[in-house]
């Protein structure tokens, strides 16, 4: 190859002065011989360098487009290889010898040489070989360039590729997780649809009751303006008939009291002794003439205060019964009623252990259903006028401490006279919160006060003593467990394992009682009764099984079968009256003495008057004193 141009030789020329010339020389590859010539005359040889094993394997791994491109410049390479031979052989390697050998002759030969044929030949030779070179290089220079675009194309293909098995695993787990969440969606819309379904179920049930709370709610207005409208009538017509506050026999057992001895049983009313209240008044804990005792004091501003202070006087101060809370006294100055004091609070404290008291169990539960029972079927059978409670409610039913059942709460109670028989008005003081869930319903829409008014509200209070829940829904809970036979499922577990056939039979009489038809409702002496008595006697033989320790613990200090039911005191004499009840021998025999034909307990007709000793009872009672004694 040409290493300057002709006019650039001297004879001391070592160096490559052509650019092309020096990026051959750079840039040719490793295994290129190649001798630089200027004007015939060797400048400047590049000697071989041979592969390493590395670059060897290299050349093995080309790929197919790298193949052709090496047979693309074939031709080109053997005509320069042919051409490289032919100039060594008979130019350069002739003209080295001949340097060699005579260099002081140089310039006559160049002389020579400038006019022999061969070095016209030569030139020629050169500008094809040069001509073959410069394409050679160019194809060479194209070949690289095609390799770097297709490696390039390669890695770019490569990546692509990487990037494309990349992108197809996360489509797939994409969609995957669209797979699961449309399956989400669509449970969450089948469940929403469900939701609004019941919410639209729900509204239109709501409005339902709304308009039947709103037409009740006008009922108990006309109603509360006849009850206020017959009440004046009737306070009319006892002030024209000259009536007194209480009758005649009723003042011989009412005590009349000064303002000053309830004053001072009640330190002043003190609010630290107040033991309930209600919009009628409060009730307070008092200790009058040596005994523990329960003030009533009537809210002075209430409209109703007067007459029911008059209300329970009069029928309190006529009856008497061992489960009727007893009225020792009243006092009009302060308009007060004093009653014995109930160690244990009312039913409705207890089925919620108010104070962490102890829950009853179901032996205590079905006694006191029997008290109640036997309390309305004497205030029911009561000669010659029947008497209504007409608000009979759980926080009226008060346990001694004994846990013996009264019933209190008179303030409103009616005495189904003649006179009051012609009236269809609504008599009824209720506070719509507190005992709503008892009241009557014909006794809400018709004003018609009847013993089966109480009847009802006594089922509410059977299935509260079953359930321990309150009265609002409960009615319908266990007429729903009674029909899906799951009775179990509701019964309070406070109150013990209920025998099934007892709870079972109390459900039944207790929905009977709640029967929306008055004329569907058992009777209370006759059918009630009979339910409640074989489990009074069964829950009193339990108790009796029990050691007089414990009982005495559950029964609050004295066992309830050792109390006679008149006296309210541990019996010394028991005896048996044809009622089957067991009382004091002194006490039921001055009730028989005094006239009386009927139990003091049920009210009903004694088949007979004979008594008989109950040796057992009175056994256990002089144990049990001896044990306490000790």
């Amino acid at each position: 190859m040409g290493a300057a141009a002709d006019k650039q030789y001297t004879k001391k020329m070592k160096i490559l002065k052509s650019k092309k010339a020096r990026l051959v020389e750079r840039q040719a590859e490793s295994f290129c011989k190649i001798w630089f010539i200027c004007k015939g005359t060797l400048v400047y040889r590049r000697k071989v360098v041979p592969l390493s094993h590395e670059e060897m394997q290299d050349g093995r791994k080309r790929s197919g487009f790298s193949q052709y491109s090496a047979e693309r410049s074939a031709s080109l390479s053997e005509m320069w290889c042919v051409a490289n031979t032919w100039l060594h052989k008979s130019i350069i390697e002739p003209q080295i010898e001949r340097t060699t050998s005579d260099p002081s002759d140089n310039s006559g030969e160049d002389n020579v040489k400038a006019t022999d044929d061969p070095y016209g030949n030569f030139q020629h030779i050169l500008r094809e070989l040069e001509s073959v070179r410069q394409e050679a290089y160019e194809e060479s220079c194209r070949r690289e360039k095609v390799e770097r675009e297709f490696f390039e194309a390669s890695h770019k293909a490569q990546a692509l590729e990487n990037l494309y098995f990349r992108e197809l695993k996360q489509k797939n787990e994409l969609i995957e997780k669209l797979t699961t969440t449309m399956e989400e969606v669509e449970d969450l819309i089948k469940r929403t649809d469900e939701l609004c379904a019941k919410l639209q179920e729900e509204r239109e049930q709501r409005m339902v009751m709304e308009r039947r709370g709103a037409h009740s709610d006008r009922i108990i207005k006309d109603l509360m303006l006849q009850r206020d409208k017959a009440l004046r009538e009737a306070e009319t017509l006892r002030a024209t008939k000259g009536e007194s506050t209480a009758s005649a026999e009723g003042t011989m057992h009412i005590t009349e009291l000064s303002y000053s001895e309830v004053n001072e049983a009640t330190s002043s009313f003190d609010h630290s002794l107040k033991i309930g209240e209600s919009v009628y008044g409060g009730v307070y804990k008092g200790f009058l003439r040596h005994t523990n005792v329960a003030i009533k004091k009537l809210n002075p501003e209430s409209t109703q205060s007067q007459s029911q202070f008059n209300q329970e006087v009069e029928i309190l101060s006529r009856v008497r019964h061992p489960n009727l809370v007893t009225l020792i006294g009243a006092c009009k100055d302060a308009q007060a009623l004093v009653y014995e004091f109930m160690a244990n609070g009312s039913l409705d404290d207890r089925l919620s252990c108010k104070d962490n008291s102890k829950p009853l169990s179901w032996q205590l539960r079905t006694r006191i259903a029997s008290n109640i029972c036997s309390a309305l079927i004497f205030l029911h059978s009561n000669k010659p006028h029947s008497i209504v409670h007409s608000d009979l409610k759980a926080s009226n039913i008060l346990l001694d401490g004994n846990n013996v059942a009264k019933l209190s709460g008179f303030g409103v109670c009616r005495m189904l006279t003649d006179e009051f028989k012609a009236m269809t008005t609504l008599y009824r003081h209720t506070h719509p919160k507190g005992s709503f869930v008892y009241m009557d319903p014909e006794y809400l829409i018709s004003g018609d006060l009847t013993p089966q008014s109480d009847v009802y509200s006594f089922g509410i209070v059977l299935l509260r003593l079953l359930t321990g829940r309150s009265g609002f829904g409960l009615l319908k809970d266990v007429q729903q467990a009674v029909e899906k036979d799951c009775l179990q499922a509701i019964l309070d577990p406070s109150a013990g394992e209920w025998p099934a056939m007892y709870a079972e039979q109390l459900a039944q009489v207790g929905l009977r009682c709640c029967d929306i038809r008055r004329k569907n409702r058992p009777d209370l002496q006759t059918e009630v009764w009979t339910v409640l008595e074989p489990m009074l006697k069964s829950g009193s033989v339990m108790l009796c099984s029990l050691s007089f320790k414990s009982v005495s613990e559950d029964l609050g200090g004295v066992p309830s079968y050792f109390i006679c039911p008149i006296l309210q005191d541990v019996m010394r004499e028991p005896l048996i009256a044809a009622d089957g009840f067991t009382y004091e021998a002194e006490a039921i025999r001055e009730w028989l003495d005094s006239g009386h034909r009927t139990s003091p307990m049920t009210n009903l007709e004694l088949p007979h008057r004979d008594l008989l000793p109950n040796h057992g009872l009175r056994s256990a009672i002089q144990e049990w004193l001896q044990t306490n004694a000790e």
